[in-house]
């Protein structure tokens, strides 16, 4: 048995996977109980009992837990390890080095593929085989190790990074390629080599005045020039620019990754800046080029590069730097509906009393999946009592998951039914364990989830119960198991089950898989970053909250693009589905662990459904498609498996049709985690609701907002013991009792229409900064916007009654009128004048970031000109490096021409031209009016700056000058010809001097 499988009560085991005890320890000492409040847990193996291996392939260096269920974990499992997926790229540790290989692209009828296939492996000149690799060090998406016998090599490699870095000691980088690779860029004289191998490219880069040997053969190795650093990347395309252009950064290795989440609650935004920190081995270069999967380049406003790579996740988009930053929206959960359904109260309780009368709620077995399954289903039915009000059973019910909890979350002197803390991995295992949660560490979020769901149920009806001197301890120590928020604890590794770079989490502890690690159940994994919303809510843990949040916006986000692949962008020719169950480093598939039936391979992905459960209806048109293939493929909708399931998941785009196939099966089997009251009370209650909508937040975190037909529906729950007033982006606000959930439905909610009543200031230049001030703009801009005229601005703050935004860059000077439009209609016209920008100066610096300015740099940078390849491009630009301004006014003075100064170092290339172009775009509508083309500048092939100039003028000229009234000015610089990449110097200052300069003909 394996990671993910999920066995419902009348399958049979099959035969399909073979279960391997890892280790386990032998002779348990006596069980030392440690006391967390009211509870408490053993720090020794109970009696009878299987933990975790004894060993960890980790060097001295490597301290505190140890992570578990990431991409690399089969490394800290075994001497070397099964292949790793650092997307773009998959390596596998092995005796004789660290195979590297740019996965192979495929698609099938039930599969997609990211195959590992071994395009070289990087070794060591000294030895031919190691003992082992050990991890050596890790961060939040690399992870280092280290090759020992002699010789060392030490390895870093990480998710999204095309570079591998190596260091070596006593001996040399040896690559072994399976045949003699071609070398299209460099020699054996060259400390760079560009290289090709089974149809993949990659660059070589040896320390400054390295050379190599081997070269024709299938062995390549370089001499390091006494140095100790080396590194390879994976390249788009096999062009002398793009070696060039990733030489920039193969110097600066990368030493640590960290991602760091913020939550704001006005917004509903969730912002996640992914950091790296690195080191210069030569030269003086930061940050590095970073592949970024469709899930963050989607959602970042970082530039981004031209250069991409294929992947099993789809098209990985890269950035050059040291950060980037994406934002996903937070569209709420709730711990329950609003009883706001058409049905029969008296058919409600019916249901309800068929599981109070229940001999035992937990109707099967006891291990912490099931177990956990149990308690989320009476957490489930509990509030759905309470509003039907059949008192008894909510005393059944509360009475049921306290004592449960407590009982499990108390260790004594039991060998079951108990948790066990593992110091030597750092890990919290509950017993009876399943699936391998205990030998592998498989699952913890799955099975735990449930758990902290059911506890945040408790805690809402029994605050006192879930205190910290009660078992409120305990629940945060099965919280930080498996989603350690707090990186000041080593007592766990940091998110153990999520992958921070990935965006979402993996099941198997070990990874032991020659595909990489993997994940089925999407659904329950956010089960258990919902619970850990709710569970924060209702202790007031707003770090715990805070985490949920980020961790389920975020595989959210994920989940909608590799598992359901929403937008249709992601998936691989030759698949023949629109759904994807499991997820796997090197691959995915339609499939499960357990079962080939179509309604297992779609619902595992589906359950359980709760209030938090409504991102699977995001996008209705994509929800009904996945319901007709589903319907398709099997022969009908008669669900005869976890119909239940399909019908909640369908009454969140068609409640209409999902009540209609519950009332005519009345004697269908409930799944596990199911009841009929629940399914009853949501079906209809969705009814009432109508569809999600995702166009409307609000300012707290446990929220949902619905539409049907015209009329939008407003949900918020209110944890607190005081009624509040939630707002909602779109103006409208609800009322909230103390302890409740609320709704607009019965309530009419109107949103206030926008109005403005003034601006600060009324007139100014384009691209300069005003604020707006009136009512009902909403808490957030949302899908809300502020124009002048016609043109959209860009906003940097928006409330309820005030908007900062910036004045559109394109408007020549005038009187426009200002208007905010919101869902509630469109505000009054308030006029704004646009004036001309006075020119100060006419002398424009080149500055980092594609810009001009009338203000000089401060600290000199240069930028890249890409090589012409060995073409001619005169007076054709080609991959330029282009500078611009925008917004100037100014009169044109007939007695001056364009004068530039821009300082460019070809170093030791033979043969380059590099060459200028000069747009003026008089009134900024787009249009360049007048174009200059000069003469290219031979560069020598001496390293040092040399400045270009106009010369005697354009070589051509189109267009005549006129007076410019918020214009545009743009300098394009390429490589005319030549075969190497040029730099332009940028960004300087006085005291750094040779500051490249365009003077422009305007006073």
């Amino acid at each position: 048995m394996k990671k993910d499988m999920k066995w419902t009560k009348w399958m049979v085991l099959t035969a399909l996977f073979a279960f391997t005890i890892l280790g386990s320890f032998t002779s348990p000492a006596a069980a030392a109980t440690i006391a967390v409040g009211a509870g408490s847990y053993t720090n020794s193996l109970p009696a009878g009992q299987t933990g975790p291996p004894a060993t960890i392939y980790k060097t001295s260096n490597v301290t505190g837990a140890m992570p578990t269920n990431d991409w690399w974990s089969s490394l800290a499992w075994k001497a070397y390890s099964d292949v790793m997926f650092p997307h773009p790229l998959a390596v596998q540790a092995k005796a004789d080095g660290l195979g590297i290989g740019y996965p192979v692209q495929s698609g099938s009828a039930d599969a997609m593929f990211g195959a590992y296939v071994n395009d070289f492996t990087l070794g060591h000149s000294a030895q031919s085989n190691f003992p082992d690799a050990k991890v050596d060090a890790f961060s939040d998406w690399t992870v280092s190790m280290l090759f020992s016998s002699g010789g060392t090599m030490r390895i870093t490699t990480g998710h999204g990074l095309p570079f591998i870095y190596g260091t070596y000691a006593g001996g040399l980088p040896k690559l072994t390629f399976p045949s003699a690779p071609t070398v299209w860029s460099g020699s054996a004289s060259s400390s760079v080599l560009g290289v090709t191998i089974n149809g993949h490219h990659y660059g070589l880069f040896g320390p400054t005045g390295s050379t190599w040997s081997g070269i024709g053969t299938s062995t390549l190795t370089n001499s390091l020039n006494g140095k100790s650093y080396f590194s390879v990347a994976v390249l788009p395309d096999n062009t002398a620019a793009t070696l060039n252009a990733y030489k920039q950064y193969a110097y600066s290795f990368v030493t640590n990754t960290t991602s760091n989440y913020s939550y704001n609650s006005s917004t509903s935004k969730v912002s996640t800046t992914y950091s790296v920190t690195t080191q210069a081995m030569e030269g003086t270069q930061t940050g590095t080029i970073m592949a970024l999967y469709p899930s963050q380049w989607k959602n970042t406003s970082t530039s981004l590069l031209p250069y991409t790579y294929d992947s099993v996740r789809g098209t990985m988009k890269t950035v050059a730097g040291s950060s980037f930053t994406t934002s996903l929206t937070y569209q709420g959960i709730l711990p329950y509906l609003p009883a706001v359904g058409s049905y029969n109260n008296a058919t409600l309780n019916n249901y309800i009393e068929s599981v109070r009368t229940e001999a035992n709620h937990t109707v099967g077995a006891t291990d912490t999946y099931w177990l956990g399954k149990y308690l989320g289903r009476i957490a489930n039915l509990l509030p759905i009592a309470q509003q039907a009000g059949n008192t008894t059973a909510v005393a059944n019910f509360e009475n049921y998951l306290e004592t449960t909890l407590s009982s499990n979350l108390t260790a004594g002197t039991k060998t079951n039914n108990l948790f066990y803390y593992n110091s030597n991995w750092g890990t919290l295992i509950g017993y009876p364990a399943s699936y391998g949660s205990n030998d592998s560490l498989n699952d913890h979020h799955f099975h735990y989830g449930y758990w902290v769901r059911a506890a945040a149920e408790v805690a809402r009806n029994n605050p006192s119960w879930a205190s910290t001197a009660n078992y409120g301890g305990m629940v945060n120590m099965l919280i930080k198991d498996f989603a350690n928020w707090d990186r000041s604890d080593t007592s766990f590794p940091y998110m153990r089950n999520f992958d921070p770079y990935a965006g979402h989490s993996w099941a198997s502890g070990n990874s032991e898989f020659a595909d990489g690690n993997n994940q089925e159940s999407s659904s329950e994994a956010i089960n258990a970053w919902s619970a850990m919303i709710l569970w924060g809510q209702a202790t007031g843990n707003t770090a715990i909250r805070d985490a949920g949040i980020y961790l389920y916006t975020t595989e959210v986000n994920a989940v909608n693009e590799y598992w359901f692949n929403i937008d249709g962008t992601n998936f691989k020719s030759g698949y023949n589905h629109n759904y994807s169950s499991m997820i796997w480093g090197g691959k995915s598939v339609y499939a499960t662990w357990f079962s080939a039936d179509v309604q297992a391979i779609r619902g595992i992905n589906i359950l359980p459904v709760t209030a938090a459960s409504a991102y699977l209806g995001y996008k209705p048109s994509y929800s009904a498609a996945f319901l007709a293939q589903t319907a398709s493929e099997r022969g009908g909708n008669a669900w005869n498996m976890w119909p239940d399931i399909f019908w909640e998941y369908q009454a969140l785009y068609d409640a209409d049709g999902a009540i209609s196939l519950f009332n005519a099966n009345p004697n269908y089997t409930p799944e596990d985690g199911e009841t009929k009251a629940h399914t009853y009370s949501f079906l209809y209650n969705m009814q009432a609701l109508g569809q999600v909508d995702t166009s409307v937040t609000a300012n707290v975190p446990t929220y949902g907002v619905f539409k049907k037909g015209s009329t939008r529906n407003y949900v918020a729950y209110n944890p607190g013991t005081s009624a509040i007033t939630v707002t909602f982006s779109d103006g409208a606000t609800l009322s909230v009792p103390a302890g409740s959930v609320a709704s607009s439905l019965g309530t009419v909610v109107t949103p206030s229409g926008p109005s403005i009543t003034s601006l600060s200031p009324s007139s100014g230049s384009a691209g300069s900064t005003v604020t707006v001030t009136g009512s009902g703009f909403g808490a957030s801009q949302g899908t809300s916007s502020i124009k002048f005229g016609s043109a959209a601005a860009a906003v940097t703050s928006w409330s309820n009654t005030s908007i900062t935004a910036t004045v559109p860059s394109s408007l020549a000077a005038g009187s426009y009128n200002v208007t905010v439009t919101t869902s509630a209609g469109t505000s009054n016209a308030v006029s704004y004048t646009v004036a001309g920008a006075s020119l100060s100066s006419n002398v424009l610096y080149a500055k980092s970031g594609s810009s001009l300015s009338f203000t000089a740099g401060t600290a000199a940078a240069s930028d890249t000109i890409a090589s012409a390849g060995g073409a001619n491009y005169d007076g054709n630009p080609h991959s330029p490096t282009t500078y611009t301004i925008t917004g100037i006014t100014g009169t044109y003075d007939a007695t001056k021409a364009t004068a530039f100064h821009l300082f460019l170092d070809s170093g030791t290339s033979v043969g380059n031209g590099v060459q200028v172009q000069v747009t003026y775009d008089f009134n900024g509508n787009g249009s360049a009016t007048r174009v200059e083309t000069y003469g290219y500048f031979a560069t020598n092939d001496v390293t040092g700056w040399e400045d270009y100039t106009q010369g005697g003028g354009p070589t051509s000229a189109a267009g005549s000058f006129a007076n410019m009234n918020n214009g545009t000015i743009t300098i394009k610089v390429w490589s005319a010809i030549g075969n190497g990449a040029s730099s332009l110097r940028v960004n300087a200052s006085s005291a750094n001097g040779q500051q490249s300069t365009v003077t422009i003909p305007y006073k």
